[in-house]
């Protein structure tokens, strides 16, 4: 009897899950890195680097990632310190107990564009903006629903009331289908890739998307290699446990 009313009450907590659904599912897109043997496309990371540096950079921060750690997306000790330099950072106390500013070094962190977040809700209408150095895995089906986002700001139906400052788009959770953010990618030629790649808002979108998969989980490709490893040492060592057995058991009836 407890066990019914358990799966009832689960049944109709559900129920109401589903029916208060205010969005739709996101887009299934491939990805470079799905599966056991996925890998990033550095070439895709490293766009989606420049779209978050010119787009998305002036509301989001990255905070977890620093800058040396580009050189794992291919860009070399050079680029990496070229980069650094076109940010300041704050440093100190020195040596009269005062903080200052600096060009950053490789092994500074990436800064946020506020100072603090009540500066960050003050500057968006009251909304906070997401730090997105974990968005991908914060979210479910994290790197599909970040590009359903990018790509489906449109007109709301006919019925739907938009509210001050903001902006209709269905596959936004848990916000009524609306949020604060303006479309942050509108047209093609946005940015100008150095690859001659055309910069159209698929293709930012997907370039943030790979940006930001690798952003959350840059240590995924050596994660699934050691997975692969891990899993033929099992298979021989199965392997030679079956053959040890039957060698061992073979003359008993």
């Amino acid at each position: 009897m407890f066990f019914r009313i358990l799966t009832l009450i689960l049944l109709c907590g559900l129920s109401s899950a589903y029916a208060g659904e205010d969005h739709i599912s996101p887009k299934k897109e491939k990805w470079s890195f799905d599966g056991a043997f996925g890998e990033f496309d550095r070439n895709s990371v490293q766009r989606g680097l420049k779209v978050y540096q010119e787009v998305c950079a002036a509301c989001h921060g990255v905070k977890r990632l620093a800058f040396r750690n580009l050189m794992d997306i291919g860009f070399s000790e050079g680029e990496v310190k070229t980069i650094a330099a076109g940010y300041n950072v704050q440093d100190g106390p020195n040596d009269d107990g005062e903080i200052f500013e600096r060009l950053a070094r490789p092994s500074d962190y990436f800064p946020g564009p506020y100072a603090n977040d009540k500066a960050a809700r003050a500057s968006n209408n009251g909304g906070l903006p997401t730090d997105l150095s974990l968005i991908i895995k914060a979210r479910v089906d994290g790197a599909n629903y970040i590009y359903s986002l990018l790509t489906g700001f449109i007109e709301p139906p006919k019925d739907f009331v938009v509210g001050d400052n903001m902006h209709y788009n269905p596959y936004f959770a848990g916000g009524g289908s609306q949020l604060l953010m303006t479309p942050p990618l509108i047209k093609t030629g946005q940015v100008t890739y150095d690859d001659g790649t055309e910069p159209s808002v698929d293709q930012m979108s997907r370039d943030v998307v790979n940006f930001l998969q690798w952003v959350a989980e840059p240590e995924m490709e050596a994660r699934k290699r050691m997975g692969i490893k891990v899993m033929i040492f099992v298979v021989v060592m199965a392997a030679f446990a079956i053959a040890a057995k039957h060698r061992i058991w073979r003359r008993v009836k």
